[in-house]
């Protein structure tokens, strides 16, 4: 994970997950506060693999960037996503959806969508308490 992690230091792209199964397989996602390339993935994944001994171990490398539909995990991705809609799920089970107004190190804010009945609020959430959280895309 450190040569992930230092390979990206010095760009606006960094790690959200990485994972390595029992039989060699890593999975490493990214994201990028503009996005992420192809060009990205396949930049990193060389790095990784050139780091690696083939011969030593036989692995499987997969590199991709967090899918659209992919939780949000790091407050980095929370920033990228301000001003679009999110759904939101507590560690409680409390469910809100609205637009994410604000992030910051220490949590979120989102404007929940007012109704006749039930009329717009700012509801805040510290990172801790997100059990999920979700940009809902729209066609």
């Amino acid at each position: 994970m450190g040569l992930v992690k230092d390979s990206l230091a010095e760009s606006p792209l960094f790690l959200v997950n990485m994972k390595i199964t029992p039989d060699n397989r890593i999975f490493i996602d990214i994201d990028g506060d503009n996005g992420v390339t192809i060009d990205d993935c396949i930049n990193l994944s060389r790095t990784v693999e050139n780091s690696l001994n083939r011969d030593e171990e036989d692995f499987e490398l997969n590199v991709s960037s967090a899918g659209a539909d992919s939780p949000l995990k790091m407050p980095r991705q929370y920033v990228r996503h301000v001003g679009r809609t999110l759904s939101v799920e507590t560690n409680e089970g409390e469910k809100a959806e609205g637009t994410l107004t604000a992030a910051d190190e220490n949590g979120i804010t989102v404007k929940t969508h007012g109704s006749k009945r039930q009329p717009s609020e700012e509801l805040h959430f510290q990172y801790g308490d997100i059990k999920t959280a979700h940009v809902v895309i729209k066609f």
